[in-house]
């Protein structure tokens, strides 16, 4: 399903406007390759480009991802684009591996969401452009292309934690994309290394972001001896099914990001706990369109304005609330009431 708006959506790419990034992709026809809105490289003519409200449509469409701008790593945006509550919880079930199995896995996710397997392939065209399967297999390849790009990994250990059943369809899986195998787009520097050495990536935000406000929220509930916080990097020991490891969270303002270091020895688990620090973190909220909502509100707005970039931590044992649209409610409607409630507990005693 491609974008209508087509004129905005190619102004945006042509002045690299960052507050369109991760909210739309557009597919280079010429090159066959689809970008974010900042890519670096010059704007395609506008008869070249088509749109798409995720990567997983792009590359649906027959697209593949941009060695230069690197979808994996745009702000994850999905649960904060008016997505129904539906494909919201079913999102967070595929980061988590619900649809490792591919199309075999359809059902059996749309019945744990109560719902039937037409009805959610039906919502997910609606509100991504995508099937559950395509967008499943699309967050594989970006993950493992993250890895690749940012982690020393042997091979067999990113296809391990990206979610590919072998490493023979991980290696056919991008010979098929990107016309090369996966060991061709990592940089030729360094040694591997295992899982037990750490594997730390990047996880992007849409700016601005309260980090010392999180930190202080997250300081005031931490679980003794399990969180703690240390020279403004949050720890945490985890423990997924029986096996412990850490995770370490720091910011990085300069790039609009967090650096996570995860310390843990199974491989499959990292998706697992990248979307829980996703979650903790709070980094897929559209932080300005929230803001804008919130100061509408005559005792709110003075709040927003003294803590820009305030969220709403996560919990990591259980999923955060969803500020998104029910599927039977009118598109305007959006329950901003988390937010609300963090603004002024925390704007108030800052």
């Amino acid at each position: 399903m491609e974008l209508l708006d087509r004129k905005t959506y190619y102004r945006a790419f042509q002045s690299h406007d960052a507050r369109f990034d991760g909210r739309v992709f557009v597919g280079v026809t010429s090159t066959g390759i689809y970008c974010r809105p900042i890519c670096p490289a010059r704007a395609p003519k506008f008869e070249n480009c088509r749109f798409f409200a995720s990567a997983a449509a792009a590359q649906e469409a027959g697209f593949r991802p941009c060695l230069r701008c690197r979808p994996e790593i745009a702000p994850d945006l999905a649960f904060w684009r008016g997505t129904a509550n539906t494909v919201s919880r079913a999102l967070a079930l595929i980061a988590d591996g619900a649809l490792d199995d591919d199309e075999a896995g359809v059902e059996a996710l749309a019945e744990r969401l109560g719902v039937g397997g037409r009805q959610l392939r039906r919502l997910f065209q609606r509100h991504l452009g995508a099937s559950p399967v395509a967008v499943a297999q699309t967050r594989r390849v970006l993950f493992a292309k993250q890895l690749i790009h940012d982690t020393r990994l042997p091979m067999a250990e990113v296809a391990l934690a990206s979610g590919f059943g072998s490493v023979r369809r991980f290696n056919e899986t991008f010979r098929s994309l990107f016309g090369r195998p996966p060991s061709a787009l990592r940089r030729k520097t360094g040694a591997d290394t295992s899982a037990r050495d750490g594997v730390t990536l990047r996880l992007a935000y849409r700016p601005p972001y309260d980090w010392p406000g999180m930190l202080a929220a997250l300081a005031a509930r931490a679980a003794p001896r399990t969180e703690w916080i240390e020279n403004g990097v949050w720890h945490r020991g985890i423990e997924l099914d029986g096996k412990k490891g850490t995770v370490a969270v720091a910011h990085m303002p300069e790039r609009n990001s967090v650096m996570v270091t995860i310390r843990f020895p199974e491989m499959k688990a990292l998706p697992a706990i990248v979307a829980k620090v996703r979650r903790v973190f709070d980094l897929g909220a559209d932080i300005a369109t929230i803001g804008s909502h919130l100061a509408r509100d005559p005792k709110l707005a003075p709040l927003i304005a003294k803590r820009p970039g305030l969220r709403a931590p996560g919990d990591w044992e259980r999923d955060a609330p969803v500020a998104t649209v029910d599927d039977r409610s009118p598109p305007a409607w959006r329950p901003w009431n988390a937010y609300a409630v963090q603004h002024l507990r925390m704007a108030s005693h800052g």
